[in-house]
């Protein structure tokens, strides 16, 4: 039973999860080496396959999101060769970490925190240096920063030995994201930011480049193996224990994404980006990501000219039924962040903008 107390949430992740969504979870359970499994992966595959607008296999993970970095960087990044990161915020702080703890050699083009990447950072880095994979982070979920994923990509593609590896874990099915049309090799994300489900899972489109890649790799680790997880993908299974429960719940979560459609719902996250933004400058906050950069799910409002304490924010708005966000790391306080991902509504935005009026005295 569920509990009458509970606080809609307005972090970005894990977000809402509606409750027909909940509800697909508790099916009867199969066991995930019958043919009912099998269809259930094969019905997936179709519908990932569209959601990411990608040919190419969508690989399921009983994990979080930090898990594919790991894969990304293990299976990708030969030893003896050398990744680029691209550094701006919290997150992808972390991949540079996850990518050095698995002995992979890393340079890394840092900004400061609400700045963004340009291509012609990335085109520089280039020209100096060769590199097995560039590591970007598309929508840098502590700073509200989104990288323009496609312009970055543009000047790496030349590069044939160069692989493209996003992390997307906020961005995807809330911000544009066309995975073939941009030449993205792989891109990774979570079940419990914009695609609405709640946590466990993690999904990642590989493209052949990166499987080829992978088979020269000698050390790719034991759970992350890409290698291992394309031989039980053909044959529409998975290399261990899977989480069926969130499978039957990513299935009825993806029957809804594509009724929207894929641009509907980048509209619809679009118009609740605006609306928040709106909101904070009439309200004499400032926006921390740099202008043109700004995400489509995840707004970090500078709180530094106005000052509001974060805590009673959150206090107050927690009676009126809000779970809210107080800033990220290095940045909490002197920011909060408003997220409007996955199946939110602009109606909802309304109501949240409202008690944060109140809270203020707008």
């Amino acid at each position: 039973m569920r509990s009458d107390k509970h606080k809609r949430l307005v972090i970005p992740g894990p977000v809402e999860v509606r409750p027909e969504i909940l509800d697909a979870q508790a099916q009867w359970m199969i066991g995930h080496r019958t043919t009912a499994f099998a269809d259930l992966f094969a019905r997936l595959q179709d519908k990932l396959k569209q959601a990411f607008l990608t040919q190419y296999r969508v690989f399921i993970s009983g994990s979080s999101g930090t898990g594919l970095w790991e894969g990304a960087s293990r299976n990708c990044i030969r030893d003896g060769h050398k990744a680029l990161h691209l550094v701006g915020g919290a997150f992808s702080e972390r991949w540079v970490d996850v990518s050095r703890l698995n002995g992979k050699e890393v340079d890394v083009i840092e900004v400061p925190w609400g700045q963004a990447h340009t291509p012609d950072m990335v085109a520089d880095a280039l020209k100096r240096e060769r590199y097995d994979a560039v590591c970007i982070t598309h929508n840098e979920t502590s700073t509200g920063v989104t990288n323009d994923v496609k312009a970055i990509a543009d000047v790496i593609r030349p590069y044939e030995d160069t692989l493209i590896l996003v992390d997307t874990v906020s961005g995807i099915m809330g911000a544009e994201f066309r995975t073939d049309a941009w030449g993205v090799d792989l891109a990774l994300t979570s079940s419990q930011k914009a695609f609405a489900l709640p946590p466990g899972l993690a999904l990642a489109s590989v493209s052949d480049r990166v499987l080829e890649r992978a088979k020269t790799v000698t050390n790719r680790g034991y759970y992350f193996d890409f290698v291992d997880w394309e031989a039980s993908a053909k044959k529409n299974n998975t290399t261990s224990t899977p989480p069926v429960a969130l499978m039957f719940a990513l299935e009825a979560q993806l029957d809804d994404i594509l009724a929207e459609t894929l641009q509907g719902r980048w509209a619809r996250h679009m118009q609740m980006r605006d609306m928040t933004h709106a909101w904070a400058i009439s309200r004499e906050f400032g926006l921390f990501a740099q202008e043109g950069y700004r995400s489509p799910t995840v707004t970090t409002v500078d709180n530094q000219a106005r000052g509001i304490d974060v805590d009673e924010m959150a206090k107050f708005m927690g009676g009126k039924g809000w779970s809210m966000d107080k800033g990220y790391g290095k940045i909490k306080g002197k920011t909060f962040r408003i997220a409007h991902m996955g199946d939110m509504q602009p109606s909802e935005v309304e109501g949240i903008l409202a008690g944060l009026d109140e809270f203020i005295g707008a």
